[in-house]
């Protein structure tokens, strides 16, 4: 223990806590720790984990299972820090709705309830306070969810950036469920529900003025009814993930980590909006690690592929839905994708972000 000269108090030192390369060459926090990449997840496994782990947290999955009595719940918190505050196809209000919902969801879970908590900054007009909290109110209501607690803090002027959210979910898990990143096995299928990196790029041609052929908006959307229909036409669905930071390629990543298997993808069957792709061409960006907010991966047994992809066509999330790719026991935690040109090429995490502050 650390005594602090000023305050008197005791501060813990993690004795178990090791510091790889990344963490050693930073000596203050940067915006890559924020990315979803290698950095956050090195932040996590050798600061948070070793001070704050137990068996529930020590899943890092995008909810955590509860068990209480006969009943098991999920549970998730999330903070939404998005700049702009608005943007195509949505604002940070029905974001952080639809953010909190979708890790819910990825649980199997049915969302019921939900805490806001804001911090806004001086100087933000009433009117887009206002603006936001209704888009929340509307979102969560479409979801069908209920804001049942919150919290509200004002900073001063150049200390806010406008207004941060955070929310808090609740939801119930049907029984035998057992959906983790930990589940996929070599035959599976990987599926995604539809075009990628809509999201990240609506927000980068707001946030620099940037003009393309045509408007890019947000996907962002509520899933739990789409995990739904999936869960109705099998139950067995091995890993669901909502491919947020760090995109497409980071999501499979760690599923190839936590289940310690190879994820062999064909590039040529990844469904992307043209407009988003021309964009990403242009700035120089891999649309496989762009955000989404509205989209979803799913590992599943190859014998229900069809069944499932059938379901995912009658709802509006998933009517772009298709099979991607395989998971493999050759490769292990590795990535691996085969590219228009007939080649491949290891997708691996990165850094950080190629673009911060996009949820």
């Amino acid at each position: 223990m650390n005594v602090n000269i000023q305050t008197g108090i005791e501060t813990p030192q993690f004795d178990g806590m090791s510091c790889p390369v990344p963490l050693r060459d930073f000596n203050e926090i940067v915006m890559g720790h924020g990315g979803g990449g290698k950095l956050t997840a090195e932040l996590i496994e050798h600061l948070f984990l070793p001070a704050f782990g137990n068996e529930k947290l020590n899943q890092l999955r995008d909810s955590t299972i509860l068990d209480i009595g006969d009943q098991r719940l999920a549970f998730s918190t999330d903070s939404f820090v998005v700049r702009p505050l608005f943007f195509l196809g949505g604002n940070i209000g029905d974001l952080a709705i639809n953010g909190t919902v979708n890790d819910l969801a990825m649980s199997g879970a049915k969302p019921l309830y939900l805490s806001a908590a804001f911090i806004i900054e001086e100087g933000l007009p009433m009117e887009t306070l206002h603006a936001i909290v209704k888009s929340m109110s509307l979102a969560a209501r479409r979801a069908g969810v209920q804001i049942v607690t919150g919290d509200t803090k004002v900073v001063e002027r150049g200390h806010g950036d406008g207004c941060f959210i955070n929310t808090t979910g609740i939801g119930v898990v049907q029984p035998g469920l057992r959906i983790a990143a930990d589940q996929a096995s070599p035959g599976d299928v990987v599926i995604l529900s539809g075009t990628i990196g809509d999201h990240g790029m609506a927000i980068m041609s707001v946030r620099e003025g940037f003009e393309f052929e045509s408007l890019i908006f947000s996907d962002s959307a509520p899933l739990h009814e789409l995990v739904e229909k999936m869960l109705a036409a099998c139950p067995d669905i091995r890993t669901l993930r909502d491919p947020t930071r760090g995109g497409v390629a980071t999501s499979l990543n760690e599923i190839a980590a936590a289940s310690n298997v190879g994820i062999e993808i064909d590039e040529t069957t990844i469904p992307i909006n043209p407009c988003v792709q021309s964009a990403c061409e242009l700035l120089g960006l891999d649309p496989l690690f762009v955000a989404n907010e509205g989209k979803l991966l799913a590992i599943v047994p190859s014998t229900a592929a069809e069944a499932i992809i059938a379901a995912m066509h009658q709802h509006e999330f998933g009517t772009n839905a298709r099979i991607i790719g395989r998971v493999v026991d050759t490769r292990r935690k590795m990535v691996i994708a085969k590219t228009a040109f007939g080649s491949t090429r290891v997708i691996t995490m990165q850094i950080g972000e190629q673009l911060p502050r996009i949820c």
